[in-house]
């Protein structure tokens, strides 16, 4: 039974949600697959898509954008390297939702990959009747013959995860199956699975994820299944997850506590289980040399937040709380951006004002930790993409605006390029500089500035932001290769207009204390910091006067929602795609009760007392006129729900507002479930912005 004042607080979340259903007059468009929505969303896309792919140039921009996106000169990056094999997810244009393939690894580091294909996952859902989108496999080492292959239908978060036998070639008849969900599960070995399951009442947490863990046995019914490990449905879900630690197995359980909070606990040989004692707000980033590799979030000792420390595993499973051993502190202007390992090296990708930097690391005899910058190209995005194990050798990409991306192998005897993107545009007609502007309470906010090279008059600019959820925003290729899947920011700027990627408070560019600055009630430093950078970029004559067009996703749309509220005068349109828009509502919605710890929880009056100030949709005014807004997402987003988007249209067109609409019937969160879609998105955005922001109008 839970405390009385558990019950109030229910009681007031319970009265807050019928008075939003009372006074909110598009609430019937939350019915995600009601037939008055979806009536609704139809004749909202053909509106949209009747007066923008009339527009000149729209087909041309759409056969671009699909030849870039499509190019099959484009790297193929590898998912994973499983013993001698290196596997990637390839699509083109004549496998829409792609081929999973192995190419043995010398070829592949030698730059000849010899490819053969495992699963056609087009095929695979002609043949089943489904439209499966891959979502990736989960292979048992050493050996990797048993997968785990996790296929999605739609490209929603939910997944059925089936078995795959790689010497055979098929799926595993009779083997194990988990159900259609938002579920995990990882080997423990050939015949055991841990398994975390929504499979009825009481199996899932308020946030929609599973809460129980459960070991299943090959050969038995799911029914048989025992139960290992459980949290709360107040907490945000729990997951097993296993990592090879050179030869050694590491079966552990993540029980997320909060959305940034998280205690992990691993099984020791004799099959116990021991919570590590490791903070709760740090994050277990890997495995390497018996050490748990951590990067620390708050303070830890004379450890400063942002700081890489190790843990030693046999230690801790023993019973005892070792200290810890410093790995790699950053600079005032660094941050820890990502973390891998391979049998016996440690890889550190740090951002150095934003700009990329990797790092080796390796335990010493004596305990300490040795580092050396493998000196990658400066001025650089760069990114882990993974690592051959047994080899010791890293891969990452190295990119940036105007640099196309090379594929690196990283140790192993030094530094090699295994494929390099050819140039998708003409490079040398434009510029990209690192600038800074000044938020309101006087920070240093940094952003990149593309346009063509000789421009000098003001022009239309496109700012693109995300400010949220410590992830940090970096340059990558204009053309939308190889991740962002769109290349409106190069058509932008060929016709004279600008780009910028603003790096706002809220993302992970300076580390956790960069994050808390627009955490809950900090929140309007994010949308202060957008503000500065777009009036620096007028002040500076970048940007003409009502010239400016503000592009986010997800976290990005609370972002441009409260930015095109806040300052309506100050923007001329905004691109919003897959938004968070009513904070009121956002965490009876979907997944929205496990970012709380991100923005705040609106049934607690002190906590709406300050989300009420920036909450998009109810800030919507009658009689003010705001900037025309482009909103795009996918009905099958199981993550944040398409209501968002559906009532921010409603109302801003009930008061008189510009607002084009686009809802995809599959795609998920991330919305494209294949490149034809996302080229058709880049054109469509392109003649929005075209149509209203234009280079030269005024």
């Amino acid at each position: 039974m839970r405390p009385k004042h558990l019950l109030a607080a229910a009681a007031v979340g319970l009265a807050t949600t019928a008075i939003a259903q009372s006074t909110d007059p598009y609430l019937w468009l939350e019915d995600i697959q009601g037939a008055k929505p979806l009536a609704q969303v139809k004749e909202w896309n053909a509106q949209t898509e009747d007066l923008l792919t009339k527009m000149p140039g729209y087909e041309a921009h759409r056969q671009r954008a699909l030849a870039l996106l499509n190019d099959p000169n484009r790297i193929a990056m590898p998912d994973e390297v499983m013993g001698d094999l290196v596997t990637n997810h390839w699509v083109d244009e004549n496998h829409k939702r792609g081929l999973w393939r192995v190419s043995p690894l010398n070829a592949y580091l030698a730059g000849k990959p010899e490819w053969r294909t495992v699963i056609d996952v087009d095929a695979l859902g002609k043949t089943e009747g489904k439209s499966w989108v891959w979502h990736g496999a989960n292979c048992l080492a050493p050996e990797y013959r048993h997968c785990l292959v996790s296929l999605s239908p739609g490209g929603s978060d939910a997944d059925i995860i089936r078995e795959f036998d790689m010497t055979t070639g098929q799926f595993v008849t009779g083997g194990f199956e988990v159900p259609e969900g938002k579920n995990n599960a990882t080997w423990v070995d050939e015949n055991t699975l841990l398994v975390a399951r929504v499979e009825g009442e009481g199996t899932a947490t308020k946030s929609g994820y599973p809460r129980i863990v459960k070991e299943w046995k090959r050969g038995t019914p799911w029914s048989s299944a025992t139960q290992v490990a459980e949290v709360s449905p107040e907490n945000i879900g729990i997951g097993p997850f296993s990592v090879m630690d050179g030869k050694t197995r590491r079966v552990a359980i993540s029980r997320n506590v909060g959305f940034y909070e998280s205690r992990v606990s691993m099984r020791t040989p004799d099959g116990r289980w021991v919570e590590l004692p490791i903070p709760q707000t740090a994050s277990v980033d890997a495995v390497v040399s018996g050490q748990a590799i951590v990067t620390l979030v708050e303070p830890l000792g004379a450890f400063q937040p942002g700081s890489v420390v190790a843990f030693d595993i046999n230690q801790m499973l023993a019973g005892q709380k070792p200290a810890p051993t410093l790995v790699m502190a950053p600079s005032k202007t660094q941050a820890i951006e990502e973390v891998s390992a391979t049998d016996n090296v440690l890889w550190i990708k740090a951002l150095d004002d934003v700009s990329g930097k990797l790092f080796r690391y390796s335990r010493q005899p004596d305990g300490h930790w040795a580092g050396q910058d493998m000196n990658l190209p400066g001025n650089s995005t760069i990114h882990i993409i993974g690592g051959a194990d047994k080899q010791d050798i890293a891969f990452a990409t190295v990119e940036g605006m105007l640099q196309p991306t090379t594929l690196v192998a990283v140790g192993g005897g030094g530094n090699r390029t295994i494929a390099s993107l050819p140039a998708q545009f003409d490079a040398s007609k434009f510029t990209v500089t690192q600038r800074f502007a000044k938020s309101k309470d006087g920070t240093r906010v940094p952003y990149f500035l593309v346009r063509k090279k000789g421009v000098t008059k003001p022009t239309g600019v496109l700012v693109h932001a995300y400010g949220g959820f410590r992830n940090a925003q970096t340059p990558t290729y204009l053309s939308g290769q190889p991740y962002r899947a769109n290349p409106l920011g190069l058509f932008w700027v060929e016709d004279g207009g600008a780009f910028v990627l603003a790096n706002i408070r809220g993302g992970g560019e300076y580390g956790p204390g960069w994050w808390r600055d627009a955490l809950r009630e900090k929140r309007q430093n994010s949308f202060d910091d957008l503000e500065a950078v777009s009036r620096d970029l007028i002040r500076t004559g970048v940007a003409k006067k009502a010239g400016i067009a503000i592009s986010g996703r997800s976290n990005g749309g609370v972002l441009t929602g409260a930015s095109i509220t806040q300052h309506p005068d100050l923007y001329r349109a905004a691109i919003i795609g897959s938004p968070l828009f009513d904070m009121k509502r956002y965490s009876h919605l979907l997944a929205g009760a496990s970012w709380i710890d991100e923005y705040g929880d609106p049934d607690k009056p002190a906590d709406w007392a300050f989300m009420s100030k920036y909450s998009p949709y109810q800030n919507i005014r009658k009689g003010v006129r705001y900037p025309a807004t482009f909103f795009y997402l996918s009905t099958k987003d199981d993550r944040v729900h398409p209501g968002h988007a559906r009532k921010a249209s409603a109302k801003l067109k009930a008061y008189g507002n510009t607002v084009y609409y686009h809802e995809y019937t599959e795609g998920g969160h991330s919305v494209g479930a294949d490149l034809t879609e996302d080229a058709k998105r880049s054109a469509l955005l392109w003649a929005f912005l075209t149509k209203e922001v234009g280079t030269t109008k005024p």
